[in-house]
């Protein structure tokens, strides 16, 4: 119960990684605020889960793409409690286009998502962390912001990148404030976007590609996250942990 009593916003927390964050946080005492975009049903049935666990939920709906959805999802969220942990999960390559055809309203679209939405709503939900003088962001990055991703996902692995640049300066900016800011990166996770825009035989060359020698599991992922948002990582400022299976090391 290292997190009793504080309050958690997750964003894209309805499937897959987002859903396994929420779990490990309201494992670990947390209430949680839950947003998603189009999986209502989804984001509601999690958050009768984290009711079971004897925690306060909140479900939040909205784009994240659109701007004024950010900020209308960030102030619902600081009206459900003072937000302690941010974690800012959303984000996919949203489909495959060769960097060739890459154009301005496609790039915002991704940038929207995978960048902008985490700095609106740290923007939003800093101040009050800075006032009580704790807090923690954690921001879902990639492999991809290494290693550039394949030739299909050039625009993801660039906003990736820009939020691991954003989590440094946070880090340092916020840090002297009590408030931390870190990372996580996973590597190639068994979710609904890998199933559905990877066909088996790249999963399988993925998969050879990585010392472990296998995929990784969302709950993989929901655990650091868990761990990292708790006193026990209380000195961890500005780090990127990479979970990969050993496929990137730093």
């Amino acid at each position: 119960m290292e997190l009793d009593g504080r309050a958690a916003l997750v964003t894209g927390g309805t499937s897959d990684i987002g859903a396994a964050i929420v779990r490990a946080l309201a494992r670990r005492g947390a209430n949680v605020a839950i947003h998603g975009n189009k999986n209502a049903a989804g984001a509601h049935a999690l958050a009768a889960e984290v009711g079971a666990l004897g925690r306060r939920h909140r479900v939040l709906l909205g784009d994240l793409t659109v701007e004024t959805d950010v900020r209308r999802i960030a102030a619902e969220a600081g009206a459900f409690a003072p937000i302690d942990i941010l974690v800012n999960n959303a984000g996919t390559p949203i489909r495959r286009v060769h960097w060739t055809e890459l154009n301005a309203p496609f790039l915002d679209q991704v940038f929207n998502l995978n960048y902008r939405a985490a700095l609106y709503l740290c923007q939003a939900l800093t101040p009050a962390m800075t006032r009580r003088g704790k807090g923690v962001i954690i921001n879902i990055l990639s492999t991809a912001a290494n290693l550039g991703g394949t030739d299909t996902v050039f625009a993801y692995s660039s906003a990736k990148g820009a939020l691991l640049t954003l989590t440094r300066a946070l880090a340092r900016a916020l840090a002297p404030q009590g408030v931390r800011v870190l990372a996580v990166s996973p590597g190639t996770i068994d979710t609904g976007f890998q199933r559905t825009l990877t066909s088996p035989e790249q999963l399988e060359m993925l998969r050879q590609g990585i010392p472990l020698g296998r995929i990784g599991r969302p709950e993989e992922i929901g655990e650091v996250v868990g761990f990292l948002a708790t006193d026990a990582a209380s000195f961890v400022v500005g780090e990127t942990v990479n979970v990969n299976g050993g496929l990137y090391m730093t």
